[in-house]
């Protein structure tokens, strides 16, 4: 995925999935997820100019996860209870970034 600043391509990087090409889902597998991992992932969303993110932390005892939106993108809901504006959960398709031959 390209990299933005200012509107212009910088870069290019990769997260772990992309769904229906609008939310970012990165995962983790660590003991706890800390303030830098969500830093890392709303610095993400920033540069791939995408709306929307999900941090996943498999590696704690029980399932982590922080939804993230990038601020210059959407408008913070009210309520938590409202459903996220850019996903559709009749339908969900998770494109990954990584290759079959890369490991």
């Amino acid at each position: 995925m390209p990299i933005f600043y200012k509107n212009e391509v910088i870069g290019a990087r990769r997260v772990d999935f992309f769904v229906e090409g609008k939310v970012m889902v990165e995962l983790k597998a660590i003991e706890n997820l800390e303030r830098i991992h969500k830093a890392q992932a709303i610095n993400y969303l920033e540069a791939y100019n995408i709306a929307d993110g999900l941090l996943i932390n498999f590696g704690a005892l029980s399932l982590q996860f922080n939804w993230m939106y990038n601020k210059k993108l959407v408008i913070p809901r009210k309520s938590d209870n409202e459903s996220c504006p850019s996903l559709n959960p009749k339908k969900i398709v998770f494109t990954s970034t990584h290759s079959s031959q890369e490991k």
